[in-house]
């Protein structure tokens, strides 16, 4: 039955092609792998300063370099890694080194930070919840820190959660327009933390169902529904875990490229990903304690079921035992132990009331006992 469910929860879950994806073993450091599925890739740029403003799609990645020399910060958002020639033109572009390249194409990286002198490389796990019905999206999102600029390079053109930090660029709210590329990358690695907490609010309405349902009334799929949930969590806990080293590797290991101020923002980015942790690890519990919780409540509505095949079971055995007794018809005058009461008038309603007293007297035993009272029903109050 374990590995049916596992099976099970194995399809439900199931990974798309980016989380299967890695590199052979034995290929070359540096070399560029693209997956046949991956989407096109869009690029977007957003060029700004306190008192301007731009916004617009381009068509090559050259048509950025305008933007790069200037005093402004140029944030560079690259959507999709379906082309190699346009990967490469990046990195041409924004003299990313081979492993930068390699790093960002492999979408099974794991999160971490490397700095490069004049660049730093955060890759992280960004998570998105869907829409229509449960689980979530997640993707990898590579950031590459410049002087003036940021190079954001993820795995699809959708589901990102860099929807607020676009809106506060454009109509300038807060101090993201004042602040440096650097104050650009703090506020995109804490849209990515933040959008772990959507995400862990859904399965905490999930597993308080998945209680009620539990105590009430358990069914296989029930039982389906915990491990589904247990795999998923345990994908997010694979994600924010590395995410949250890499976060206070950024903190620790003092790069040029981000100011002091930045450093206190990143601190309290670092909280948030150690409260999102223990979310993951609490939730994880709960659906462990249900999984209990289930087996527990299958055992007690056995073991109800059991004890009224016992009770009736004990009710009928001394019935039986008198209907034999009588059913023998030892009825002969020459013998010494003849049974009188089958020749009375009222023998047969007489035996049929002891009967019936021995019936309800047991009843009345075993109600008295406690013995009929239902085990497995719970006050929840």
């Amino acid at each position: 039955m374990i590995r049916k469910l596992r099976r099970f929860a194995k399809a439900v879950t199931k990974p798309s092609y980016k989380d299967e994806f890695y590199h052979y073993p034995g290929t070359i450091p540096g070399t560029i792998i693209i997956d046949e599925n991956a989407p096109p890739p869009q690029i977007y740029l957003m060029d700004y300063c306190q008192n301007n403003f731009t916004h617009q799609r381009l068509t090559a990645p050259e048509d950025c370099v305008p933007y790069l020399d200037q005093e402004s910060v140029t944030w560079v958002d690259v959507q999709g890694l379906g082309s190699r020639d346009v990967l490469e033109r990046l990195g041409r572009v924004f003299e990313l080194p081979p492993l930068v390249l390699e790093d960002v194409v492999n979408v099974s990286e794991r999160p971490k930070t490397e700095d490069y002198d004049d660049q730093l490389l955060f890759i992280a796990r960004m998570v998105v919840p869907r829409e229509r019905g449960g689980g979530f999206y997640s993707e990898q999102v590579s950031l590459v820190l410049g002087q003036h600029y940021l190079l954001t390079i993820q795995e699809e053109p959708e589901h990102d959660c860099f929807g607020g930090v676009r809106t506060r660029i454009e109509k300038a709210k807060g101090i993201i327009r004042r602040q440096g590329a650097d104050h650009l990358a703090y506020a995109l690695i804490d849209a990515i933390v933040d959008g772990f907490f959507p995400v862990l609010e859904r399965y905490g309405e999930e597993l308080e169902d998945l209680e009620e349902e539990v105590i009430v009334s358990p069914t296989r799929q029930t039982l389906q529904k915990i491990y589904q949930v247990r795999r998923e969590l345990l994908q997010l806990r694979r994600a924010i875990w590395p995410q949250r080293d890499a976060i206070n590797s950024l903190i620790r290991d003092r790069s040029e490229l981000i100011s002091e101020e930045v450093q206190i923002y990143l601190r309290d980015c670092y909280d948030h990903a150690v409260q999102v942790m223990d979310m993951v690890e609490t939730y994880r519990e709960l659906a462990s304690g249900l999984m209990d919780v289930y087996l527990s409540a299958v055992s007690n509505k056995m073991n109800e079921v059991m004890k009224l095949l016992t009770v009736v079971s004990s009710i009928f055995i001394p019935l039986t035992f008198v209907a034999g007794i009588y059913g023998m018809n030892f009825n002969t005058e020459k013998s010494p132990y003849n049974m009188p009461e089958l020749n009375w008038y009222w023998g047969y309603p007489l035996c049929l009331g002891v009967m019936g007293a021995i019936a309800f007297g047991l009843l009345f035993l075993f109600w008295k006992r406690g013995w009929l009272e239902n085990s497995s029903t719970i006050n929840r109050d």
